[in-house]
């Protein structure tokens, strides 16, 4: 069976963040709402399949999967399992109260699990100050913010609020270990480039975290926290000649996430009333999320045409390469 690695749910994660934003520039705009319930969809069926193939990993290739637990990269993208499915439980609220509710307490308990469970392990130290990239904050701050942001949308912001803590103080505490890491560590190299594309998410996901759980008219919290996504979304394409050293891979779908919630976040703002910049943004960033995952797709899907995924099929016994 094809060894699904844990990083692939990051699809799921830009999926949902275009149909979501696809949803309230149908408010905003009087888009085609058909096209954001079909993204949704999609990314439901992603999300789906790709759950199915995991634990088929789990139950018949459990090496492998405890091999990927353990490397000291590939073990953080395991927290996406859960974030996925708490966007997933978001996207269908509209659909199904009920069982946007169980799928959300599936993925928050399995993400608070995760995140604390792992997050232990990496305070034991020893840790090799090379392998330290931006995926570490999808345990506990991908996974916190939107925790918060589900259990806003669902009627309990005060529970959202304490998520949004967890997420937001976390998020700081981590990114000044990265800083230290990207400025006075070796370079990363093109294979882990793409993981910076998650550096643009902390922000703007925090961003709609914390409209979710501060209802009104956005204040300067949240578009402070617009404007450092903002930063970093251009720091992100003063370096992206450097970072496309490394071929296409779905590894670029890091990159999906924090773009979709760049775009979604001001929509949001535009929507609750902000004026001035924020709305004058939103248009051409709502665009730019669109292009970037349309371009995504196009590259995921030339590579199944073309070498395939880089999925392995091998005997049970044997485990993927780290």
């Amino acid at each position: 069976m094809p060894l699904v690695p844990a990083s692939f749910f990051g699809m799921v994660l830009g999926l949902v963040g275009l149909g979501t934003g696809w949803r309230i520039a149908t408010r905003l705009w009087g888009l085609p709402a058909i096209v954001g319930e079909a993204i949704l969809l999609l990314a439901a069926a992603v999300w789906a399949i790709l759950l199915i193939l995991y634990v088929g990993k789990w139950l018949l290739a459990r090496d492998a999967a405890l091999a990927e637990a353990a490397h000291p990269v590939q073990c953080c993208f395991v927290g996406l399992v859960g974030v996925a499915t708490m966007l997933v439980a978001g996207a269908a609220i509209p659909l199904s109260r009920e069982l946007a509710l169980i799928l959300y307490a599936l993925g928050a308990v399995f993400t608070l699990a995760f995140g604390v469970w792992r997050s232990g392990q990496l305070w034991h130290g020893g840790r090799d100050g090379t392998t330290s990239t931006p995926v570490l904050y999808l345990p506990l701050v991908a996974g916190s913010f939107v925790s918060a942001t589900v259990a806003s949308t669902l009627g309990y912001a005060d529970w959202g609020a304490l998520a949004f803590g967890m997420g937001f103080f976390a998020w700081l505490a981590i990114e000044s270990v990265l800083l230290h890491r990207l400025y006075t560590g070796p370079a990363l190299p093109p294979a882990l480039r793409p993981t910076l594309g998650i550096q643009l998410a902390p922000p703007v996901v925090g961003a709609i975290s914390y409209l979710s759980v501060h209802p009104g008219p956005p204040d300067v919290m949240a578009q402070a926290m617009l404007g450092y996504g903002l930063m970093q979304a251009l720091l992100l394409l003063r370096l992206l000649p450097w970072i496309l050293e490394q071929p296409f891979a779905p590894s670029y779908w890091a990159f999906s996430f924090g773009v979709t919630a760049l775009a979604n976040a001001s929509l949001i703002m535009t929507e609750r009333g902000a004026v001035g910049a924020v709305p004058t943004l939103a248009p051409w960033l709502f665009g730019a999320s669109v292009l970037v995952i349309l371009m995504l797709v196009v590259g995921t899907l030339a590579r199944i045409l073309g070498s395939g995924l880089g999925l392995e099929r091998r005997p049970l016994r044997l485990a993927i390469r780290s």
